[in-house]
């Protein structure tokens, strides 16, 4: 399936234990699956902040700072695998359904989409590592597949991969954030209303500085998004209204030690702000589409979803029904990935969930 470096490459072969790793503005995530039977289970997890500025714009920009964070990760969780899938977002990587005779053979199909790739790719092939998808037949009578297309710049794929080998781990996988988060709705099922099924959703992952939605309709995807929006606001209007340093506003809320007034002075505004943020990106949406009017449901997950009763405040705002992502409720957990502690952690794992699961996915 590869074209030139791939970004969908399965695991393939008998072993597949995996680790998904979610390197984010602010922290690496570390979630590893494992499946027994028709269930899965949580072997190990991790949360791992992030010196500031070694990931800006989801780039990597000082790899031995994230290499050594991801090796404190790995530590902390007890993974003893060494083979792990990251992702690749923002505005370096390319995704686009295209259309390609149902005739053709992978090996004619791969040919011919590197004879295009130059239409949709804005950069030089030769600077980008692409890959694609076979989705499905096209249009009925069409006599097409659709197929989807992806590119992203080799450096940003290389630096990710530099970065693993660091921390004396193998990439395995280098997926796209949206599809991870594709993945990932499949642990979601028990949250959607009549399980997705003929229903539209909007999956909304709120984390430090981006905002990535992926809306679904009976469960395959029909829009991405991503936005310049998140947690670091917050510390902003921290710092704005308070005086306070970024280290000051950091350590008050990672030990829920704000100021007095701090919920209605701040945390109020801010949720009000998600809400905007989301309804703008659905807005977004509804104007890319005619077919779909309305969203049934949203899940939020990432670090916003962790703030208490946003999901509550954001249905009453957007007159939506909103609840929080919990992967993991369906799944056993080990000991060793504390069980009380992943629960409280599980909104913001999302990512690194569906990465986990490409130990699983042939795709």
């Amino acid at each position: 399936m590869s074209i030139m470096q791939s970004l969908f490459g399965g695991m393939g072969g008998k072993d597949r234990a995996l680790i998904g790793l979610d390197i984010s503005s602010s922290a690496v995530k570390l979630v590893e699956l494992a499946q027994r039977g028709n269930r899965f289970h949580v072997e190990t997890y991790a949360i791992e902040p992030l010196p500031a500025n070694a990931v800006a714009d989801k780039q990597i920009l000082d790899a031995p700072a994230v290499g050594q964070t991801v090796a404190r990760a790995l530590a902390r969780s007890g993974a003893r695998t060494r083979q792990a899938a990251v992702a690749v977002s923002g505005a370096s990587v390319i995704t686009k359904i295209i259309q390609m005779p149902e005739s053709l053979s992978e090996l004619d199909l791969e040919e011919q989409i590197k004879v295009e790739a130059d239409q949709y790719i804005p950069y030089s092939i030769d600077q980008v590592a692409l890959d694609f998808q076979v989705l499905g037949p096209g249009a009925a009578g069409s006599g097409t597949v659709d197929v989807l297309l992806a590119g992203c710049r080799k450096e940003d794929v290389e630096t990710r991969c530099a970065t693993l080998e660091l921390a004396e781990l193998q990439p395995k996988v280098v997926d796209i954030e949206a599809n991870a988060l594709q993945n990932a709705a499949l642990f979601l099922q028990h949250q959607m209303k009549d399980g997705g099924r003929d229903k539209t959703i909007a999956l909304v992952d709120m984390g430090c500085t981006n905002t990535s939605i992926l809306v679904l309709q009976n469960l395959q995807p029909v829009y991405t998004r991503d936005s310049g929006f998140g947690s670091r606001q917050l510390l902003d209007d921290m710092m704005r209204y308070y005086g306070m340093t970024l280290e000051e506003a950091t350590q008050a809320r990672r030990f829920h030690n704000e100021p007095e007034g701090f919920d209605l002075e701040v945390l109020a505004p801010f949720v009000s702000d998600m809400g905007q943020q989301i309804d703008r990106s659905l807005q977004f949406f509804f104007a890319s589409s005619s077919q779909h009017a309305q969203i049934d449901q949203i899940i939020l997950a990432g670090g916003c979803a962790t703030i208490p009763d946003a999901a509550r405040t954001l249905t009453d705002q957007l007159q939506i029904p909103v609840v929080v992502a919990e992967p993991f409720a369906g799944m056993s957990v080990s000991a060793k990935a504390r069980p009380t502690q992943l629960a409280a952690d599980a909104a913001a794992l999302l990512i690194a969930c569906g990465l986990a699961y490409r130990a699983f996915d042939p795709g």
